[in-house]
């Protein structure tokens, strides 16, 4: 009986050492896909993600009606790396909630936004992940943007 408790707790523990691994490496991937995007490399970025790779946002137009805008990788990359250098931006991420279940990986990510070390928006990025011979791949980001609700709204 004792063998048998002894396996039990062992192949728990291997089970949580494995989904503690793959979330460390999943918010690894992300931390990465961040630092690329501030330093506007693109190439670094083309490392993390798939070539499938969608892009979704949500925000409100000026009637403050909720809108769904998709934007294709190429275009995502042009518009990070065309941003002139003396401007200096921010996604600041506030946390991490991961889930993962096998090959398959969702990290959710709220924010907050800086231009030029002023307040312009908070969210939350969704990230979809799959693991792909062996490593994580983003193959899907959709985020929120509003002025409104956020924290730092009284630095705006």
């Amino acid at each position: 009986m004792r063998i048998i408790s002894f396996l039990i707790v062992l192949l728990i523990s291997s089970s949580l050492f494995a989904q503690n691994s793959d979330e460390a490496e999943v918010k690894s991937i992300i931390v990465k896909f961040f630092d690329a995007f501030h330093k506007q490399d693109s190439v670094a970025i083309n490392a993390l993600v798939s070539k499938d790779l969608t892009l979704q946002s949500i925000g409100k137009n000026k009637e403050g009606v909720a809108q769904l805008s998709n934007q294709e990788l190429s275009a995502f990359l042009k518009s990070i790396v065309s941003i002139p250098k003396d401007q200096k931006f921010e996604e600041k991420l506030l946390g991490f909630n991961i889930q993962i279940d096998g090959d398959m990986a969702n990290a959710w990510t709220p924010y907050e936004f800086w231009f030029n070390e002023k307040f312009s928006h908070c969210g939350v990025n969704s990230f979809q992940l799959v693991k792909l011979e062996g490593t994580w791949k983003i193959i899907y980001l959709i985020d929120t943007r509003r002025r409104e609700g956020c924290k730092s709204n009284s630095q705006n």
